[in-house]
């Protein structure tokens, strides 16, 4: 069962104001729609039974991208990165702040549970470990790197500060801590292994292209 019209309607009416600037965009609408499809895909691999929640996830997808309503919205890292807690606990505020009225009572409960038990290690709901694992696999490969990148352009940063952040996360093995505590699926981890390598394909090509340029010398 899919979400009704008019409230799908409702929310890419909101997800269409990308900041706090008001400025207009089919970028969060897009984050979302890639996200559910994602779902799709791991629930066609038999990640999980068959009976998940489909509404309640595919609410909790457009929530994570609800766009802050206060200038600067939330801290980032280095990579635009946030941290999953927060980040959960803000789409949680914000769908019930910004869409409360639009939504059936008992979706709305459901959903805000979910968001909270996303970030949890052993988390109760079997659906807010399938979509914490979609989240977290966002992180990783060519798409991680790109939406870092957007993230940190938006905060003012540049290609220099990319590569930069990319190496660090090397350095200090990231990537090998999130492999092993970021996904509660062993097939979703192989797939974020293999991503990885693609971005780290990528990293070395940026790092050499600034070195022809002189960066860092």
């Amino acid at each position: 069962m899919a979400l009704e019209p008019k409230l799908k309607h409702r929310i890419e009416r909101v997800l269409s104001t990308v900041d706090a600037h008001g400025s207009l965009g089919k970028r969060l609408s897009a984050d979302a729609l890639r996200l559910w499809r994602r779902l799709g895909r791991f629930q066609q691999m038999g990640l999980v039974s068959p009976e998940v929640d489909l509404n309640t996830l595919e609410l909790a997808c457009y929530a994570m991208q609800l766009p802050p309503r206060q200038e600067g919205g939330i801290a980032t890292g280095r990579l635009g990165r946030t941290n999953l807690k927060d980040r959960c606990e803000q789409a949680a505020e914000l769908l019930v702040s910004l869409l409360a009225n639009d939504v059936e009572e008992k979706l709305l409960d459901r959903t805000t549970r979910l968001l909270h038990e996303m970030p949890h290690r052993s988390p109760a709901v079997e659906e807010a470990k399938l979509l914490a694992d979609a989240l977290n696999l966002d992180d990783f490969g060519m798409t991680g790197l790109i939406v870092g990148a957007i993230q940190m352009a938006l905060q003012g940063d540049g290609v220099t500060d990319v590569a930069a952040g990319l190496e660090k996360r090397e350095q200090y093995g990231y990537w090998d801590a999130r492999l092993k505590d970021g996904f509660h699926y062993e097939p979703v981890r192989q797939i974020a292994r293999r991503r990885l390598e693609h971005a780290r394909t990528a990293a070395k090509l940026l790092a050499h292209e600034l070195a022809e340029d002189g960066a860092g010398s």
